[in-house]
């Protein structure tokens, strides 16, 4: 096993530690709290867990290429181990109210939705290459899931809501790279 394949692995093996620490109550570790904001050390280590692992998301790939080392075992881990990363950190999300539930559907199901044309253009011979908007919707959800995992900080102090104004900017360009991979590759799925 390659190294590239090695960093995919080690990320999706961070999701089950990032949602331990995320969603088991540490109640014998006090809050820290500063002038209304208030976190939690659990949140802080899954917030971390969190980045480090979707920073690792481009170094995958981009040892692969330059390495010559591309595998299709990396062709599949990798855009598994991105979902499985996003889903779980939304879903912990949800459970924990910081998350409307729609958002996360929104989200996961966009995921699913290109997931199924990639494959099916695999099928037909061909490649569905990632997007300046598949690049931006990554960029966005991660700002946004980051933002949310750390309780808004340090935006809490100015009393300025800007994990949830990223929550709909992620939303929003998450519905609209999956549009724009369909429009197009609509001659995959023969609509043209």
């Amino acid at each position: 096993m390659n190294l590239a394949n090695k960093i995919t692995l080690v990320r999706i093996f961070l999701v089950p530690i990032m949602m331990f620490f995320l969603l088991v109550n540490f109640d014998y570790l006090p809050a820290i709290e500063l002038e209304g904001f208030s976190i939690t050390y659990n949140q802080i280590i899954a917030a971390l867990i969190f980045i480090i692992a979707a920073s690792t998301d481009g170094l995958d790939g981009y040892i692969a290429r330059k390495r010559k080392m591309v595998t299709n075992l990396g062709k599949l881990l990798d855009p598994l181990a991105d979902k499985l990363l996003v889903a779980a950190v939304l879903i912990s999300l949800v459970e924990m109210q910081k998350c409307d539930a729609w958002i996360a559907v929104v989200i996961i199901s966009r995921e699913f939705a290109v997931t199924g044309l990639r494959q099916v253009a695999l099928l037909e011979g061909t490649v569905v290459a990632a997007s300046k908007w598949g690049k931006w919707k990554t960029a966005t959800q991660i700002t946004a899931i980051a933002a949310m995992l750390l309780n808004n900080f340090p935006f809490a102090f100015l009393h300025f809501r800007f994990d949830i104004l990223a929550t709909w900017v992620a939303a929003l360009i998450t519905v609209y790279s999956g549009i724009d991979y369909f429009v197009k590759n609509k001659n995959v799925l023969h609509l043209s």
